[in-house]
């Protein structure tokens, strides 16, 4: 990258009128490259993540005293403010109505299958929670906090980075050798960590010139209640937001993506963020299942519906412990969950200093 911009510096000025107009692709390497040429100590400046790191957090958040994180649960309460308390660790400024939460109103509905929990539901509005019974009422809680941006010029736009850390609570007639805890380990204990880390390096290696809002959701297994919410009463207003990225599943190497230490962004095709994380060098390609439909799949779907450029960065590779009991800490590859969580980092870098996301013709989903 700095061949080539040494050489379109030397070039003369009369000559560019000579040469073809440069490809898309041409011009997102040179912007990006600029990017990372202007604050080469930024980036060097953050401590990466380790996999010893890695696990302790991952130990805490996906840990059986949570009891599978179902929204609206004491567990995912539990889960709740130890996100918040490292938001605060951190550095994070609180964004929410108390203190880094954001309340959902969740309440009880009927389960989808006798036996089990009741199934959260979200309500029309905090007035019509306040007509719910008592006991049907849940607190359930989206948390969320801000890194400001230092540029007087870009700070008033934001990123958002989320993850969600609900997951599907507890279930004994789905007992394997008499665990009945589905911690999500992998989903999406995984992203959260990365989350909380891309926060940490970030605010270590000196902030950004965008602001990012770093959001933990809740009740993405029960609709994406809590980014429904969140759209509904946003912290900041939506016009200001030019890019959503989700972190989802990164614990374990996908092969199809190359193997360990590699990701996948879902949608690639549809914007440029794709194209300029890899003309920064952060290891993601195009999603390997586009038949999956993981693009509509995670918390970036309502983002993309209101027009933001908004994509997930995955390893998912289909292990057969999707929202099982032994999506378990002890089944995660460090090595491969740290490598992505600081490509995610440097990702994250490039997209709040950088050039902004757009779609590309076509690209952007349309509510049917």
């Amino acid at each position: 990258m700095t061949d080539r911009l040494t050489f379109l510096r030397a070039l003369p000025r009369a000559l560019p009128r000579a040469l073809p107009r440069p490809s898309l692709r041409d011009s997102l390497v040179l912007a990006t490259s600029l990017v990372l040429l202007a604050a080469p100590g930024l980036v060097d400046a953050q401590t990466a993540t380790t996999p010893d790191r890695a696990r302790q957090l991952l130990g805490r958040i996906a840990h059986d005293s949570l009891e599978g994180r179902l929204t609206g649960s004491p567990g995912a309460m539990r889960a709740a403010r130890i996100i918040a308390a490292e938001m605060e660790r951190h550095g994070l400024e609180p964004l929410g109505d108390r203190g880094f939460f954001q309340t959902v109103p969740i309440h009880a509905g009927p389960p989808r299958t006798p036996g089990l929990p009741p199934r959260p539901l979200l309500a029309a509005s905090m007035a019509a929670y306040d007509t719910i019974p008592a006991a049907q009422r849940r607190d359930a809680v989206n948390v969320v906090g801000l890194l400001r941006g230092t540029d007087p010029q870009l700070r008033d736009e934001y990123l958002i980075v989320g993850a969600h850390y609900d997951h599907i609570g507890m279930n004994a007639a789905r007992a394997v050798d008499g665990d009945s805890i589905f911690n999500g380990a992998d989903d999406d204990a995984s992203g959260v960590v990365a989350m909380l880390e891309t926060a940490r390096q970030l605010r270590e290696g000196g902030g950004t010139k965008r602001s990012i809002l770093f959001v933990a959701f809740t009740g993405e297994e029960n609709g994406m209640t809590g980014t429904t919410w969140f759209i509904r009463n946003p912290v900041r207003p939506l016009e200001q937001v030019v890019a959503d990225v989700q972190i989802e599943m990164i614990a374990r190497p996908d092969s199809l993506a190359g193997g360990p230490g590699k990701g996948w962004l879902t949608g690639f095709e549809r914007s440029t963020m794709g194209e300029l994380l890899t003309a920064a060098g952060v290891a993601v390609i195009p999603d390997p299942r586009p038949a999956q439909n993981f693009f509509a799949r995670s918390d970036n779907y309502p983002f993309a519906l209101l027009g933001i450029p908004a994509h997930t960065i995955s390893s998912f590779g289909g292990h057969g412990d999707y929202h099982g009991v032994n999506d378990e800490v002890d089944a995660v590859d460090f090595a491969h969950f740290s490598t992505v969580i600081n490509a995610t980092a440097r990702a994250v870098r490039v997209l709040a200093d950088g050039p902004k996301p757009e779609w590309k013709p076509g690209g952007k989903p349309e509510r049917r």
